[in-house]
């Protein structure tokens, strides 16, 4: 299942590697579509299913082949360890447990990780990312836009309406739609270095921040997403230690020498989370499993238009939609036969065989819209959370109310010409439960035969669960040009 909601550690000990492989306990995940980071308990209410014919098309474009460090698995972190190695195997404790697969050029870093206390003393997990320069000469890894942020106190689940204006960036909920905002901006975080220069055959963190706990039970998580581009090749590692301690009990961050005993000497952090089902197997509840391993496909760029040949998006007729898929996945392409998640290069074998969700990645839609009546026509553009489907149906099935569960937290940028001819950039923050038909994004009158390009940008939230659509309806009657 996918998350919908927002997000460090080193024992005294480094663990043997016995200890960790394989072997150790697995969590379940939290639901059949994509685990998901647990949420209170809500008043379930009833619900009505609602069927809404309208057409449903694959997305045009597709990824880039920008390579993504993905380190998502084990989601919750109880035994620390190596969350993704991609570092040769030679002279390691634990040969399988690195991936030997070099970055070079551009290439990112994402990671989303919860930190648990059940039981035993109170231990901050710290989160760290090596860097490796396996060459003769230095290479500059430049950090182009980053951010990272915890669950406590930085980005509370805090409940929102389904959209919030806002122009400032202020408004979010859980620290993967915070870290989403930051990177739709185009901001690189004072907490990280705008350049790392890796000496030959030295290693250097480019991340080595804690995830306090705070209390027994009690969770916190951190989401972490950095755009990088290196001079050279360069390996890379995310990691799971608990503090070491000095005199008197006192909790301090690890040093990169304790980093690369862990990476050397350790085994793979723990609990493992359920291992994913394989494709095509002919069963009816579907793991998709988390992902440990790198990705290909940082940004999906499309226009989405009539046809290929054209340069022009044709509204609906007066009543009518039509719906893109966002993010679909294997057994939720919702009819399109779209799978739109992203490929793996290297995976550990007990982890997912897709990016599903492609947490992270950027979408950027351009709708070149045509309005071919001679009347005025009112089109809204909406995001939509229909229930999961993989077959096609001629329509989308919602629920009202819709359920009481957030398949979608995260920020929307909407560019385009209003109705009095200014440009207009508008951030919104969208909150969609499981099944929910949303309100328009934008609300244009369009004249006979206008033209009118939207810009849709978005970044998949971490705490979300796909797929979503974007959907162009032409309304009935003539509204005003608003937008909730």
């Amino acid at each position: 299942m996918l998350s919908i909601l927002p997000l460090i550690t080193l024992a005294q000990a480094v663990p043997t590697p016995a200890s960790l492989p394989y072997q150790t306990p697995r969590i379940a995940p939290q639901s059949v579509t994509l685990p998901r980071e647990s949420l209170p308990s809500q008043e379930i209410l009833q619900t009505q299913e609602v069927f809404q014919p309208q057409e449903i098309r694959p997305l045009p474009g597709k990824l880039d082949t920008v390579p993504v460090l993905n380190s998502n698995s084990p989601e919750v972190v109880q035994t620390e360890g190596i969350l993704i190695s991609t570092f040769p195997p030679t002279g390691k404790a634990l040969p399988s447990a690195h991936l030997n697969f070099p970055f070079q050029g551009r290439f990112d870093v994402f990671a989303h990780h919860i930190a648990r206390a059940s039981t035993g003393p109170l231990r901050t997990l710290f989160h760290g990312i090596l860097l490796n320069n396996p060459t003769s000469q230095p290479i500059r890894v430049e950090v182009l836009q980053g951010a990272t942020y915890l669950t406590r106190p930085d980005a509370s689940f805090v409940s929102l309406p389904s959209y919030v204006d806002d122009p400032l960036g202020t408004v979010y909920a859980g620290p993967g739609s915070r870290v989403m905002n930051d990177l739709l901006r185009g901001r690189r975080q004072g907490a990280l270095p705008r350049e790392i220069i890796i000496q030959p055959g030295q290693n250097e963190m480019l991340l080595n921040l804690p995830i306090p706990v705070g209390g027994i039970p009690g969770s916190n998580g951190r989401t972490t997403l950095i755009r990088l581009r290196s001079s050279g090749p360069v390996y890379a590692a995310s990691l799971a230690m608990y503090a070491p301690t000095g005199p008197g009990g006192r909790e301090r961050a690890p040093t990169t020498e304790e980093w690369q005993t862990l990476l050397v000497r350790g085994g793979l952090a723990g609990p493992r989370d359920i291992p994913p089902t394989p494709p095509n197997a002919n069963v009816e509840r579907v793991f998709y499993g988390r992902v440990a391993g790198v990705a290909v496909g940082s940004q999906w760029q499309a226009k989405l238009t009539d046809n290929p040949k054209t340069d022009q998006l044709t509204i609906p007729q007066k009543g009518r939609a039509f719906s893109y898929g966002l993010s679909t996945l294997y057994r939720g392409t919702l009819g399109t036969g779209q799978i739109q998640s992203a490929k793996l290069l290297t995976r550990y074998p007990d982890t997912a065989y897709q990016a599903h969700g492609n947490y992270g990645v950027e979408y950027n839609l351009t709708l070149p819209l045509y309005n071919p009546t001679k009347q005025l026509q009112t089109v809204a553009l909406t995001i939509q959370t229909p229930l999961k489907d993989d077959k096609s149906k001629g329509g989308l099935l919602f629920f009202n109310p819709p359920e009481n569960r957030i398949f979608f937290r995260g920020p929307v940028r909407i560019r385009y010409t209003d109705d009095q001819g200014k440009v207009q950039t508008r951030y919104v923050h969208v909150t969609q439960q499981r099944g929910q038909e949303g309100d328009p994004l934008i609300v244009l009158n369009m004249r006979g035969g206008d033209r009118r390009t939207v810009q849709v940008d978005f970044l998949y939230p971490p705490d979300s669960t796909p797929p979503q659509v974007l959907t162009v309806k032409t309304m009935e009657d003539i509204k005003d040009a608003s937008a909730k």
